[in-house]
């Protein structure tokens, strides 16, 4: 039977004599018996007790319930949400200054924003908007998606990508996923192509980049646009390159839990200035400003309706959350990838437990860190395994139901589960641990303590 032990003190979760405070853990499957080997200086043994980050002093309180250190105690465990936003000192004033400028909707910090990311991403051009959905339908609009077209995305996402392709006249067009990455699998793609496709996104999933060279190829020899959902992918790259600079346009998210928010809003990023043109007219109306009165001044109230646009700007006080945000983003995305490196050794030795593994040529942003059950080794499934994180008072999510699952488009287009069996297979067993830049090195260890206990308990 599996046991937790400590790579620092040698002794076991539960013991009179262990603590999460001392130097190292791990889960030890190895025979009684066994030499135990000296922690490498780079399992969890490296990592402080807590990351000299500015929102740290202002976790509340109530964040964490007194209890035991150990899930098998009978104290109130603590408690561990599934995400809690890196707001600090920084971006109150940053809101404070917007507030006094008496300058509160798209201004100069939106376009301070935007200069800022696209130094960031290095692109040449950055258009911010109200979300993700907005960026991913006014990337889609500029590049002429319309009434009897398919666009190309994955079933494992979040709904919007279809909604949107739907919402301009167009069909979406579902793709599985890779059993391991979650990502689009390249090889179902090719499947999928018809002559009406026009457009393809791929989806990072959890922040770890697809085979965009692949997609790449592919997209070449049929003639397809790429329009990168980045939603998880801030700050990520694939073979060297950024994410941001490889599709045609690539759509941000700064909702409240991705690496860098802005609350809600997102973001255009693309090589392209005349589809970054278009996705600024759209994205403001349809209305352009840029001629004058009779007199030769340009007013407000002078303005030109182009097209019947949207309204989906960016305001100056997300912005300003947002430039704050920005300037901590390599900060941000370097605690979430050592918490998940923490993760990993913590789990390793679970057979119950498969944990993500991104590719060797990819930098993932670790805005998830997605676990899959093994099922066959469990009593429970995986619903009721979250319920029982949840008594131990550690939360916990599912990224995603697949979208061909959904009533509306099996329904409307007549999807089975069969249909995409790999994304099928995987919503069975998914489930998404706690990983933000506030956690600290109890937590992740007491979120694995945990995920052992249930395991010890309800293993066939």
């Amino acid at each position: 039977m599996a046991r937790t032990t400590c790579t620092g003190c040698s002794t076991s979760a539960g013991s009179s004599t262990s603590s999460w405070m001392c130097t190292g853990w791990r889960i030890d499957r190895r025979r009684r018996g066994s030499p135990r080997s000296r922690p490498s200086p780079n399992r969890l043994t490296s990592i402080p007790r807590r990351l000299d980050c500015p929102e740290a002093p202002m976790l509340r309180s109530e964040d964490r319930r007194s209890g035991p250190s150990s899930p098998t105690g009978n104290a109130a465990p603590r408690t561990i949400p599934y995400f809690r936003p890196s707001i600090g000192d920084a971006e109150v004033e940053a809101v404070r200054q917007t507030l006094s400028s008496g300058w509160l909707t798209t201004g100069p910090r939106v376009q301070e924003f935007e200069l800022a990311f696209a130094r960031y991403v290095e692109v040449d051009h950055a258009v911010a908007v109200s979300s993700a959905t907005a960026a991913l339908h006014l990337a889609l609009e500029a590049l002429g998606v319309g009434p009897g077209d398919e666009v190309l995305v994955p079933t494992m996402t979040f709904a919007s990508v279809a909604a949107v392709v739907i919402h301009l006249g167009a069909r979406p067009v579902f793709v599985d996923c890779l059993p391991d990455s979650l990502d689009i699998d390249p090889a179902d793609l090719e499947r999928r192509l018809t002559p009406r496709a026009k457009v393809v996104v791929p989806m990072h999933h959890g922040g770890h980049p697809c085979r965009m060279d692949r997609i790449l190829e592919l997209a070449r020899r049929h003639r397809l646009a790429v329009v990168d959902d980045a939603a998880h992918a801030l700050p990520a790259q694939y073979g060297g390159r950024n994410i941001g600079t490889i599709g045609d346009a690539t759509c941000f998210s700064f909702y409240a839990n991705k690496t860098v928010t802005t609350g809600e809003g997102g973001m255009v990023a693309t090589r392209d200035p005349d589809l970054a043109k278009r996705v600024r007219l759209m994205a403001h109306n349809g209305i352009d400003r840029s001629g004058t009165t009779q007199t030769g001044v340009r007013r407000s109230w002078r303005y030109d309706i182009k097209a019947p646009g949207y309204k989906a700007n960016m305001t100056d006080l997300a912005a300003s959350i947002g430039i704050r945000q920005l300037e901590r983003c390599d900060a941000f995305r370097d605690a979430r990838a050592r918490w998940a490196d923490a993760y990993t050794e913590g789990l390793r030795d679970l057979e119950a437990i498969r944990t993500p593994r991104p590719g060797a040529d990819v930098r993932s942003s670790w805005h998830l860190y997605v676990i899959q059950l093994e099922l066959d080794q469990l009593r429970v499934g995986r619903d009721a395994f979250i319920d029982l994180l949840e008594a131990k008072g550690v939360g916990s999510s599912v990224h995603f139901m697949p979208l061909h699952l959904h009533s509306y488009y099996r329904d409307t287009f007549g999807c089975q589960p069969e249909d995409l069996p790999n994304a099928a297979r995987a919503y069975e067993r998914i489930l998404s641990l706690p990983i933000f830049p506030g956690l600290s090195r109890e937590d992740v260890g007491y979120v694995v303590e945990t995920i052992a206990s249930i395991v010890r308990d309800h293993r066939r």
